[in-house]
């Protein structure tokens, strides 16, 4: 019988074929990744991807340009326009890069030949799915304006006794000025039954934020409208339609879902039957121009702690006025919502350790993330700096 290899020399590989590996790997974590769905390489995206590098004094560094609406009203009849042209308002968004690795290794060379699983292409696989998870977390977490120190279900991430909190020492890891702006930044605060689309300034969830503040039909509308009154600019889609992306968690979409006037909307204006979106068990609804997708990385207080008035508010803790009410941040994006840095390809290691008996293999991707911001004042006024394409709304659940 002739002998089959279930192993892939992967020490073995030529340059070009270790190259394909990379891109073969790269191009599974983005296949899995759930935010990819959403990036572009140009300014009409929710997540801009930038691909090239910018040459600069202090090296190496990703840029997007975000471009202000003219203020002035131009010139009239026969007056001299030469003299009063007005100068473009641009900013340039500077990504920080940085480095994510994982590894695998196996137990030693007996315990590939016992096991039918091949090491290293079930490792490709575990890795990518990884990758692409962490990078969704980040991504999340960036877009919602808080720390990496954080989980994305409100726990405290754990540090190593060696490398500390590793997430939060990413170069391009938000701090304390990133978090949601003031005017980006709602709350559902009715406080009552049948008053949950009552939004104010998210701050407020401290002291007003009630188990009735959940979303709703009500919330959305508002929102949206908010949005367009607060200059956040839509994808445009076919027929020159603005569209906007709203996140939840799985628990905001049971709210929805339960809300009278969001089931009547959802049954009433798609096709009858069971492809109906609403009983097909999709994870993405569209109501009134705003796609809704469900997505369990959306920030929330579920793996938060409990605790009194004085922790309301604080990292780790439960939201409400007693720090003992359950929370999520749904997240309403436009275009330019978020910038990502992605430069080449993953680069795939293997090495071999115990006079080779032991083999590992390792990935590491540089990429990097950032939420624009922008100064929304008009010239010669006070600066008045603001989240560009992304506003936070809090809600019970």
């Amino acid at each position: 019988m002739a002998n089959t290899n279930y192993t892939t020399n992967f020490g073995g590989l030529t340059g070009d074929q270790l190259q394909a590996w990379s891109r073969s790997f790269w191009k599974a974590a983005r296949n899995n990744s759930f935010i990819n769905q959403f990036a572009g390489t140009g300014s009409n995206a929710m997540v801009q991807r930038v691909t090239e590098l910018t040459k600069s004094a202090k090296g190496s560094k990703a840029n997007i340009t975000l471009l202000a609406d003219m203020a002035g009203d131009g010139i009239t009849g026969d007056n001299t326009l030469e003299g009063n042209e007005e100068a473009l308002r641009a900013f340039d968004i500077s990504i920080e890069m940085d480095q994510l690795r994982f590894a695998n290794r196996i137990q030693g060379r007996m315990t590939d030949q016992k096991t039918v699983v091949n090491f290293r292409e079930q490792s490709r696989d575990t890795l990518a799915y990884a990758m692409a998870d962490r990078i969704d977390q980040l991504a999340f977490l960036t877009l919602s304006g808080v720390q990496y120190n954080m989980k994305n279900n409100g726990a405290v991430r754990a540090a190593t006794a060696v490398n500390g909190d590793v997430l939060s020492g990413l170069e391009f890891a938000p701090g304390a000025g990133d978090a949601a702006t003031s005017a980006r930044s709602l709350c559902l605060n009715g406080g009552a039954a049948n008053a949950d689309s009552v939004m104010s300034a998210a701050g407020s969830n401290q002291v007003d934020f009630t188990s009735f503040d959940k979303l709703s039909y009500a919330s959305i509308v508002n929102l949206k409208a908010y949005a367009k009154d607060n200059y956040i600019r839509g994808i445009r889609g076919a027929g020159n339609q603005e569209v906007f992306h709203m996140f939840v968690t799985p628990q905001q979409m049971a709210s929805l879902k339960l809300d009278s006037d969001f089931l009547a909307n959802v049954r009433n204006a798609g096709v009858r039957g069971a492809s109906n979106s609403l009983f097909s068990g999709t994870s993405s609804l569209m109501v009134d121009g705003v796609m809704i997708h469900e997505f369990r990385h959306v920030f929330n207080t579920a793996g938060a702690t409990s605790g009194s008035s004085a922790e309301a508010g604080d990292p780790g803790y439960k939201w409400g006025a007693g720090a003992n009410i359950n929370g999520a941040r749904a997240l309403f994006c436009g275009a330019q919502a978020l910038a990502m840095a992605d430069i080449g390809n993953a680069e795939m290691t293997e090495d071999t350790f115990d006079y080779g008996n032991q083999s590992g293999i390792s990935v590491g991707k540089i990429f990097g993330l950032k939420k624009p911001k922008f100064n929304i004042a008009a010239p010669g006024a006070a600066a008045d700096v603001q989240d560009f394409g992304v506003i936070t709304l809090d809600t019970a659940f």
